[in-house]
């Protein structure tokens, strides 16, 4: 297979009235660069003609590499397929709606070239509603960098160039196209982010809408789960079968030794021990409780590093990313 330069990776859904003056636009950026390239359109089920227009501007442009999904698979699934596929030693990802500016792709290129192994784009201007999408993307942004230490101001943004080794190692699922900043964080791979412009729509519909901030949330829980424990988990779930286990424990020792203090004051001890109830009192429950939760989270991460172990060595997986190798065997 022929490697290239470039491939950009575009996913689509019912954007046939963008293709052409998008590609028009990705034409007139890479006029000039020395870079061989390639676009990659992806049709995530659409139901208009957007596959139709794909096939025809093939047939003009040999550039152009049209992909048709059965189905909606959604855009991580899409640009899965594009990774999969691309020929290109980088690999640039964008929106199929035009708000994504292709003249920015040869400052991203030579930025890329730096020596960084990713490089985000970042709508400092960002043309979007402010109540929909501005300030759901300002929190989640903030939310995100906060606890997964990755300090990225825009992760919203499709505009993203990438070296191959980098999408070799993605392995993206449901809708983890959003934390990809933070899978290449956890592989130990360089990220830089850089202005880029940020049009207004001008045609189509969107199809992001507020919901998708409480994905974000689930899906987040997800990737700092795998950031940290991955590899690990009974170090998750041991700690929080003992912390739960522990307190139930302490909670039953302190019943245990009220009951008891109760028949020492008495005249008569196994009268004032009997005479004392804590058997309809919430605490004993909440005790009994808190150390059932205690072994059930120890038994998940037993079960988890089971698990963990056959996803490693039935697939020769590695717990390590290298980078590169100097001397030793070829």
């Amino acid at each position: 297979m022929e490697q290239l330069d470039l491939s950009i990776v575009v996913p689509v859904y019912n954007e046939e009235e963008n293709l052409r003056p998008l590609l028009a636009e990705i034409t007139a950026a890479m006029k000039d660069q020395p870079q061989s390239y390639e676009v990659i359109f992806i049709d995530d089920g659409s139901s208009d003609t957007s596959f139709d227009i794909m096939k025809a501007l093939h047939e003009t442009d040999k550039h152009v590499v049209g992909i048709q999904f059965r189905r909606n698979h959604g855009q991580t699934a899409a640009f899965a397929a594009g990774f999969d596929l691309a020929r290109g030693r980088y690999i640039l990802t964008m929106d199929a709606d035009r708000q994504n500016d292709p003249a920015d792709i040869p400052a991203m290129i030579k930025k890329l070239e730096e020596g960084y192994d990713v490089v985000n784009g970042w709508r400092e201007n960002r043309q979007d509603a402010f109540l929909m999408r501005k300030l759901p993307s300002f929190i989640a942004n903030r939310l995100i960098a906060r606890l997964s230490d990755v300090p990225l101001r825009d992760r919203g943004c499709s505009l993203r160039i990438f070296r191959a080794e980098v999408t070799d190692e993605l392995k993206l699922y449901g809708e983890l196209h959003r934390f990809i900043p933070e899978m290449v964080s956890f592989a130990g791979f360089s990220m830089a982010e850089v202005p880029v412009n940020h049009r207004a729509r001008v045609a189509g519909t969107s199809k992001y809408g507020i919901s998708r901030t409480f994905r974000v949330i689930v899906d987040l829980m997800t990737i700092l789960f795998l950031r940290k424990y991955s590899d690990r988990p009974m170090h998750l779930f041991g700690m929080l079968g003992i912390t739960s286990g522990g307190l139930g424990v302490f909670m039953g020792l302190y019943l245990t030794v009220l009951k008891l203090w109760s028949g020492i004051q008495a005249s008569n001890f196994w009268v004032g021990f009997r005479d004392y109830d804590i058997g309809e009192r919430p605490l004993l429950l909440l005790a009994v409780l808190l150390v059932i939760l205690g072994v059930q989270f120890l038994v998940m991460g037993l079960i988890a590093e089971l698990m963990v172990r056959t996803y490693y060595e039935s697939q020769n997986k590695t717990v390590y990313f290298i980078r590169q190798v100097v001397g030793g065997p070829s």
